[in-house]
């Protein structure tokens, strides 16, 4: 009976710590994607990141050219230059905590053509955060 309570308590301890795991914080990249209705036709984009926390890093998509303010607030503004996609990474992110994606959120403040004329907004434009 001693042996049967035992594996029971030690049931209890192995289940219970398992429980919630996923959603403790764990630090990772999250993809930055463009939506836009001029898919290759745009060659520069001035964008906001507002975030829970500081971000880590910055790493621009293929083909892109990144300039940025220094990384260390929650809202960092980016300028990516170069052929702009709709539907391929932007921008990766470092975060603190990738579980937390729905809390980044992204403001385009300027699109340009690459004869430099820039485009109305919003105009369909929009950013997506990807775990």
């Amino acid at each position: 009976m001693k042996r049967l309570i035992g594996v029971a308590i030690a049931a209890v301890l192995v289940l219970g710590s398992s429980c919630g795991k996923g959603t403790e914080p764990t630090a990772g990249n999250l993809s930055v994607r463009l939506s836009s209705p001029n898919s290759g036709a745009d060659s520069a984009i001035v964008f906001t990141i507002t975030s829970p926390a500081p971000l880590t890093s910055a790493t621009a998509g293929a083909g892109l050219r990144l300039f940025a303010q220094t990384l260390g607030g929650t809202t960092t503004r980016f300028v990516l230059t170069g052929q702009l996609n709709t539907s391929a990474t932007i921008l990766t992110i470092g975060v603190a905590n990738v579980n937390a994606v729905g809390q980044y959120s992204g403001s385009i403040e300027g699109v340009a053509q690459p004869n430099y004329v820039l485009r109305p907004l919003p105009g369909g434009y929009a950013l997506t955060f990807v775990k």
